[in-house]
């Protein structure tokens, strides 16, 4: 009768060892979640996002009348919103006065929630006004820059009018990117 017990109970712990190394080798090793924040220092993963875009912008969108970086002009992208965007050459193929969002949201599609989504522009809001929303304040998203944002209910977790710029640029790993929205002035430098 002991050694019954004896083996039931290593029974048990063998199966709960195996358990627990399966459930380990089920975890991706290639990366991120999508929409996480694994790095630790507040950039998020734009690996589903659509980069390259129609070139449409939302109704009632302004064109910035002087915009430091005039359109047809090439600048430096100093900030990576995808893999390989960062220090790369960029054509302005538009420039807009706007006030621009961070924000979170649950996609629509029910992939993992996203924190601190840059940028969505006041025009892609759907209960946009004349007024800015402040942080804290729920929306819902009319934009498509990443899968399941259209819809999305969002938090606006960060608020700043600025020019906001659609540009063109090819990845370091050559991937040639049309119409992306949107990066702001301060993610831009000049070509020196």
């Amino acid at each position: 009768m002991r050694l019954k017990k004896i083996l039931i109970c290593l029974s048990l712990g063998v199966a709960l060892l195996l358990a627990a190394c399966g459930a380990q080798e089920e975890t991706p090793e290639e990366g991120p979640v999508e929409g996480s924040n694994q790095n630790g220092d507040n950039e998020m993963d734009h690996a589903d996002m659509d980069h390259s875009s129609s070139g449409e912008v939302p109704e009632g969108l302004e064109e910035a009348e002087n915009p430091v970086y005039e359109v047809g002009s090439k600048a430096i992208i100093t900030e990576a919103h995808m893999p390989g965007m960062e220090d790369v050459e960029a054509t302005v193929v538009g420039a807009y006065n706007t006030v621009v969002y961070t924000v979170s949201y649950t996609p629509t599609d029910g992939g993992e929630r996203v924190e601190d989504h840059k940028w969505v522009i006041h025009e892609e809001i759907e209960e946009a006004g004349d007024e800015p929303f402040q942080p804290g304040d729920e929306v819902t998203l009319n934009a498509s820059h990443m899968e399941g944002m259209n819809g999305a209910t969002a938090e606006i977790d960060s608020v700043e009018q600025t020019t906001v710029y659609m540009v063109d640029f090819t990845t370091k790993d050559g991937e040639e990117i049309k119409n992306h929205k949107w990066v702001v002035e301060s993610e831009l430098a000049p070509i020196e």
